[in-house]
């Protein structure tokens, strides 16, 4: 007896499990305690270094030089270009009146900051603006024999391979002679290719009225050939009253088939990131977010010593490392992008006479709003590690983790019929409808078909056979049955999930529980609320157990049979296994021995209605399966 009385079920001190959950369940608050820092002062990180006015400056911009009508042309701007006539027009009228602000509405001078334009008077235009174009030689492609009589020139589309380099039409000054491409400069990806940097290019001029002579002389000498297949318009300007600069590239592509395709690229930086106090303060967090990484770094390094190959079957570890790599790939780019704006900054704003390369530190800024971003995604998605102290989100954890062997098979057969409709519609209306004209349109149509929005009116025109057929068995087998078994999948776990904790089989580490107890003892220390004695705390217990079984659907009768067989517990437990016992032998009592005898017959009644409803639920299955 006093072996029992010593010693839990099992073979382990009761007093000793109950230290090392205590334990467990102090550490893993200290964890979450730890990142909830280390979330807010990256959310604090991220959001200071977004602007609001960065919207509105990139807004304010594409107004004036995309949606400016041509004088005369309403319809002609620089969105609605599809020819060089057009493209011309626009060159000497809304992109001239856009980039050449020289004085206030009512014609007076008010500034004079060596001869700068102020767009919209608030935004300096830094340097010059640039324009430049890359052509293709002639022959690098083949007419066929049957047209060689009609046509001997072919101009393929671009490549580093095809591009010309020779020198054409004045041969004098820099728009007609080739300039080789810079090391350091990033690639632009277009419509039709990717264009890399170098080419034919000329500056514009500080006075509005030699651009337009130049732009003249350009288009009467044709600058603009059959072999030309972009042309980049590249300037910058500066908000000191927002500290942002905005990069602006409008791109005119020539595809081979003919006609312009354009696009634009607006960026709103900020370069000069400490200026204000509230910019220092988000440098602060920074180093925070510094320490942080170096903390998290020798965390996972003790872990990983700790457990060796057992640390990667786990999940939660992937995440932590694949974490680490973004912020550390984070720190890298801010470092890297700081030091290329301080060292070429200064040099860029000397040269007003030259046109200043800000692309290039926009593109390195944007790469790093975009990894910190992903970065801070991911640091979201890691607080599903501490989900077990709420039980729907732990319910929803073990759905996802039950049925993942499940949707992984369903994800195969899914997108095996998915991409065969998706090649359908490329090849049957790649041609004429725009959503299908390449095979990754296609497969982001057929999502947004999924989803409702769809152009049922094109596939029709395009195909009047093909078209109603491919739409309606897409919208049948996708729609009505693989997504409804996908839903299928996801229910019948989460209702075995919910049948497991409905009888107890839940997880029995509850972080709740301890932020409870620990809220508690806090408004009990400030004299909040009163003490609770061990009676109190049974009451409520037991109180909060009937509630829930009553919700579960039990009868009175079974909860009131349950409450006494608890009581018959607490009594056996604090007589047999209290580690406050001192005499090796205990005598039982006849009274307690009745306990212990009715606490047995009590626990096989349950067994066998366990039993019962186990066979039941058997014979539906069977039934079910025939």
């Amino acid at each position: 007896m006093a072996e029992a009385s010593r010693w839990h079920l099992g073979g382990t001190p009761k007093h000793k499990l109950h230290y090392r959950e205590d334990v467990e369940i102090r550490t893993t608050l200290q964890e979450l305690l730890l990142y909830s820092i280390f979330l807010i002062n990256l959310c604090i990180l991220t959001f200071g270094m977004v602007n609001p006015h960065m919207y509105y400056l990139n807004k304010v911009m594409s107004s004036l030089f995309l949606d400016t009508s041509v004088a005369g042309e309403e319809r002609t701007n620089f969105k609605s270009i599809r020819s060089i006539t057009d493209f011309w027009k626009f060159m000497e009228g809304p992109l001239l009146d856009g980039l050449y602000w020289d004085s206030w509405y009512n014609n007076e001078n008010l500034y004079d900051l060596k001869n700068s334009s102020r767009i919209y008077y608030e935004n300096i235009l830094l340097g010059l603006p640039r324009v430049r174009q890359l052509k293709v030689r002639n022959g690098t492609c083949k007419v066929h024999s049957f047209f060689r009589s009609l046509m001997d020139e072919c101009y393929d589309k671009y490549t580093s391979k095809n591009e010309d380099t020779a020198d054409f039409g004045l041969k004098q000054h820099t728009e007609w002679k080739y300039s080789s491409p810079r090391t350091n400069s990033p690639w632009h990806w277009g419509f039709v290719g990717v264009y890399q940097n170098g080419g034919y290019i000329f500056t514009l001029s500080k006075s509005k009225s030699e651009t337009l002579n130049k732009f003249i002389n350009l288009r009467m000498n044709s600058w603009i050939t059959r072999g030309t297949r972009v042309i980049f318009i590249d300037f910058s300007v500066y908000n000191a009253n927002v500290n942002l600069f905005c990069i602006i590239r409008l791109v005119a592509e020539f595809p081979a088939t003919g006609g312009i395709l354009t696009s634009w690229q607006f960026y709103s930086v900020k370069l000069l990131r400490y200026v204000s106090f509230y910019d220092y303060f988000i440098a602060s967090c920074e180093i925070i977010f510094c320490i942080f990484i170096i903390v998290f770094t020798i965390q996972e390094i003790k872990k990983l010593k700790e457990f060796k190959f057992a640390y990667f079957k786990s999940i939660w570890n992937w995440l932590e490392l694949l974490l680490l790599v973004l912020c550390f790939s984070t720190v890298f780019f801010s470092l890297y992008s700081n030091m290329q704006i301080y060292r070429m900054i200064g040099r860029l704003l000397r040269n007003t006479e030259k046109y200043s390369d800000f692309y290039f530190l926009a593109y390195w800024h944007i790469y790093y709003n975009n990894i910190i971003a992903i970065t801070i995604f991911f640091a979201w998605i890691k607080i599903f590690k501490f989900i077990s102290f709420n039980k729907t989100m732990s319910q929803l954890s073990s759905t996802l983790s039950r049925c993942i062997k499940d949707i992984i098979g369903f994800a195969i057969m899914f997108f095996i019929i998915f991409f065969a409709y998706a090649q359908l519609g490329f090849l049957v209306f790649g041609s004429q409808v725009d959503d299908f004209s390449t095979f990754q349109n296609a497969i982001f149509t057929q999502f947004r078909i999924v989803l409702g929005d769809f152009n049922f009116a094109g596939i029709q025109q395009a195909n009047r056979i093909l078209g109603p057929i491919y739409f309606i068995t897409f919208i049948f087998f996708v729609f009505f049955v693989l997504l409804n078994m996908f839903l299928a999948i996801i229910n019948d776990t989460y209702s075995e999930v919910k049948a497991d904790y409905s009888i107890g089989r839940r997880p029995d580490f509850q972080l709740g529980k301890m932020i409870k107890k620990s809220y508690n003892n806090a408004l009990e220390k400030l004299k909040l609320k009163k003490p609770e004695t061990d009676e109190d705390k049974k009451r409520m217990e037991n109180k909060d157990l009937a509630e829930k079984a009553r919700r579960e659907g039990f009868d009175e009768k079974e909860i009131q049979s349950a409450e006494q067989m608890k009581k018959w517990k607490e009594r056996l437990e604090k007589k047999y296994y209290s580690t406050e016992i001192q005499d090796d032998y205990q005598t039982v009592t006849q009274q307690e021995f009745r306990d212990l005898f009715l606490y047995a017959v009590e626990l096989e009644k349950e067994l066998h209605y366990v039993s019962l409803k186990l066979n039941r639920v058997m014979r539906k299955v069977s039934a079910l399966q025939y």
